[in-house]
Order: C-alpha cells, then sequence, then structure tokens
C-alpha cells in the first residue's frame, strides 16, 4: 500500500479529519541539541546555567512548555490538543545540552508535533540567553525520538 501525505488532498493543503478516530492514549518524545563552543560550556557549567538574563534552563523550560500548548497557532494545519503533561528534561554533554521533551495526551491525533516544537523552542530560548556570550552555539538534531499511541509506534535509538 502506498502511504500518502495526510494533509494534502486533490492537491491542496486541507486538516485532517479525525473525527471517526478513537480517543487513545498518545506519547511523543522530541530531542533537540545545542553545542557550545568549550570556553562558553565551561561559564555556563561554572556559572550554573545561569546568565544575565536569569536562570537559562528553568527559563528554557517554561518557553517549552508555553510552545506546545500553542503549536496549533503556528503550524497551520494542526489539532487543538488539550495536553495531559508536557515535561522538559536537560542532560549534559558536555560541550552539548541535550533537550528532551515528552508529550501526552488522551485525543484522537497525536502530540508529535508538540513535542516537537517545544524541543525547538527550549533550544532557541537557550541560544538567546548565551548568545551574548558566542554567535558559534549551534543548535542541531531536532528530531522525534519516539512516539505511540495512533497507527504506529516508533522509537529511535540514541546515537
Amino acid at each position: 500500500m502506498e502511504e500518502k501525505l495526510s494533509h494534502i488532498k486533490d492537491g491542496e493543503a486541507h486538516m485532517v479529519n479525525v473525527g471517526h478516530k478513537e480517543v487513545t492514549r498518545r506519547t511523543a518524545v522530541a530531542r533537540c541539541i545545542v553545542t557550545f563552543p568549550q570556553d562558553v560550556w565551561d561559564r555556563l557549567k561554572e556559572d550554573g546555567f545561569s546568565g544575565k538574563k536569569g536562570p537559562i534552563l528553568h527559563t528554557a523550560k517554561i518557553a517549552g512548555i508555553q510552545a506546545s500548548k500553542r503549536v496549533d497557532e503556528l503550524i497551520p494545519l494542526c489539532h487543538t490538543l488539550p495536553l495531559d503533561s508536557c515535561e522538559i528534561s536537560f542532560k549534559e554533554h558536555a560541550p552539548s545540552l541535550h533537550i528532551y521533551v515528552q508529550c501526552e495526551v488522551h485525543s484522537k491525533t497525536g502530540v508529535e508535533m508538540e513535542a516537537l516544537t517545544a524541543a525547538n523552542i527550549c533550544a532557541l530560548t537557550v541560544y538567546d540567553m548565551c548568545k551574548a556570550l558566542s554567535h558559534d552555539i549551534r543548535i542541531t538534531a531536532c528530531e522525534l525520538m519516539s512516539k505511540t499511541g495512533g497507527k504506529r509506534t516508533f522509537h529511535r535509538e540514541e546515537a
């Protein structure tokens, strides 16, 4: 069976009708990686990831949660979802910071876009709060790590 783009119908964009789908528990985990020059990483570690604008990771977490709740306003064909949760965590892999976002909902459609958007906004917030130290900070590898619920389960191994 040939897969088709779900948001294209008769050559035009449209919102997918999910009215016939069952409400199920759906989860998604996304990751973004922010890589710093070594001297910037060392300074951030020394300062406890706090800068002139305040606590970097706490601010990024709040920004990511806010973003996860507003995806339907940012991406035109996304459904409005009443998220059950949005959990954000950070793992240090010197000189990189891995940002993980897990979103969960009981709905007729998945939460991949919510998790991916939240991870990106977290990374952008970290960049914004650190750019005074260097513009050589890189945001890379924004990717879906896993999803459950719906038609398919997906899991990507950590690289």
